[in-house]
């Protein structure tokens, strides 16, 4: 892609501004879900729970060299490789809307639990595809939907949380929740107590990984959804068996000794999208049965998630098996039921059970830097890295469902200017707006920001060096002049 010798004006979608309004809605303790479920835990042996995820990267590619949505490109130019797949992928994005209301008709009590990146919604919105979003506003606002909805929030543009600059974890998690709201009402955001991290990628370096679970905490999250090969027990093993279809706390600590801790739903290992499209997580769950936490019996949960519209099986397999699952649970009684993660939490809470309780787990490896310090400070820390990193075996690159690919090999021309861009963006207005927050509603600031969230987008380096990376360096380009 050709460099563009200027920068076209970008309308910027309401992503920062108003920061204290969105905390207001989101700093709260109260039951979502439990107090009007029709689910009786007591009732149960065992339940599953499924999250799709949906995104679209934004690139600079519109017919102008303005930003626009891929799904919006794939339309444009149908002939090249899969995009003719583009009004299928628009009908993944809406179908929900469709099934949700058709469940409930027939006297079925579904559930399911959405993902969608602040690019997406941002490029629905571009495309003036009201037909989605409307289909998509019933599930997220409507009283007959939403005890069977549950939406969870995410990294605005889809950024992998290990090589994310520190300063900016917040910046995208509160993005999301500002888009979010705008869209879908305050009522709505009030709802999304769980985060799904894009490709499931969980941080296992100590500061890092602290850092995101304090922003996440800071910003309303009370759980987060993570890979079952993301974590280790706190002796460095892999989870019990039976373990990963409980809640579990996932435990932070950082090269100072500090520690958090947030409640975690683990995603079993698979070929996600398969398992998903073919209603697995249902299947599994009836070789499932009661565990105790405790001393409370709690049915287990088997919980999974996968892309929404990618692929011949999501496309095909998944409208064919979604339905017929639901009817059979619901001729079947309530040993085996659906749940989205916060029910099934807050129905665990009010059995009685403390989330101080749950089997506490930290990230891979980190057991490895632990065992190698006698005193955690900063500086011990960093070396037990280093020396681990020297000998072979250990990263600090954290884990995905993507573990074939790295998200920081072979991609240094992403992420020094991703690392660049970041560091002239907080330079310039850190102190700005510690001065005033107001200056978060200027227009030079949210320019300014949507290209420094927007080079972070993990497409450009998924899909390897290329057309991608050339958005990339496009992206910061103008994320520069933006600056100036």
């Amino acid at each position: 892609m050709g460099a563009i010798a200027t920068v076209p004006r970008v309308t910027v979608p309401p992503i920062c501004g108003g920061e204290a309004a969105v905390s207001a809605i989101t700093d709260h303790q109260d039951a979502i879900f439990a107090p009007t479920s029709n689910l009786a835990l007591g009732q149960m042996q065992a339940g599953f729970a499924c999250a799709l995820h949906m995104h679209q990267p934004s690139i600079p590619a519109g017919h102008d060299g303005g930003v626009i949505c891929n799904l919006q490109h794939m339309f444009e130019h149908a002939s090249d490789g899969d995009n003719h797949n583009a009004s299928v992928f628009a009908w993944c994005y809406s179908r929900m809307g469709d099934f949700i209301p058709e469940l409930v008709e027939k006297g079925c009590n579904p559930r399911i639990m959405l993902d969608y990146s602040g690019n997406l919604l941002w490029g629905l919105e571009q495309m003036g595809r009201h037909d989605i979003l409307d289909n998509l506003k019933k599930l997220a606002c409507d009283p007959r939907y939403t005890p069977h909805v549950e939406w969870l929030g995410t990294m605005w543009s889809h950024a992998v949380a290990p090589s994310t600059p520190i300063p900016d974890l917040k910046l995208q998690i509160v993005a999301w929740q500002k888009h979010f709201a705008a869209i879908f009402g305050t009522e709505a955001l009030r709802r999304v107590r769980g985060f799904s991290p894009p490709e499931m990628h969980l941080p296992n370096h100590p500061d890092t990984l602290y850092e995101y679970v304090k922003a996440l905490k800071e910003c309303g999250y009370k759980w987060l959804l993570v890979q079952e090969d993301s974590i280790e027990t706190l002796e460095g093993h892999g989870l019990p068996q039976d373990q990963k279809y409980l809640p579990n706390q996932l435990v932070a600590r950082n090269s100072h000794g500090e520690e958090i801790s947030i409640t975690i739903l683990i995603k079993t290992q698979g070929s996600d999208t398969k398992l998903v499209a073919q209603m697995q997580p249902y299947h599994e769950a009836k070789g499932k049965g009661r565990q105790e936490i405790g001393g409370v019996a709690l049915p287990s949960l088997v919980s999974q998630i996968a892309d929404g519209e990618n692929g011949g099986v999501m496309m095909n397999e998944f409208p064919r098996d979604f339905s017929p699952a639901w009817e059979q649970v619901r001729d079947s009684g309530n040993a085996i039921a659906g749940m989205n993660g916060t029910e099934y939490l807050e129905l665990v809470e009010a059995a009685g059970v403390n989330p101080a309780d749950y089997p506490k787990v930290q990230a891979v490896q980190q057991h490895r830097i632990w065992q190698r310090i006698d005193q955690v400070m900063p500086e011990a820390v960093e070396g037990a890295i280093a020396d681990l990193t020297q000998a072979g075996g250990f990263h600090m690159d954290g884990a995905s469902w993507t573990n074939d690919l790295s998200w920081v090999s072979g991609y240094e021309n992403v992420l020094e200017p991703m690392n660049q861009l970041s560091a002239k963006f907080h330079a310039k207005y850190d102190a700005l707006v510690a001065a005033d927050p107001s200056v978060t509603e200027q227009a030079d600031y949210q320019e300014a920001l949507l290209y420094n969230l927007l080079l972070q987008t993990s497409c450009f380096r998924y899909w390897g060096q290329g057309a991608w990376t050339d958005y990339a360096r496009e992206l910061y380009r103008r994320g520069e002049a933006a600056l100036r």
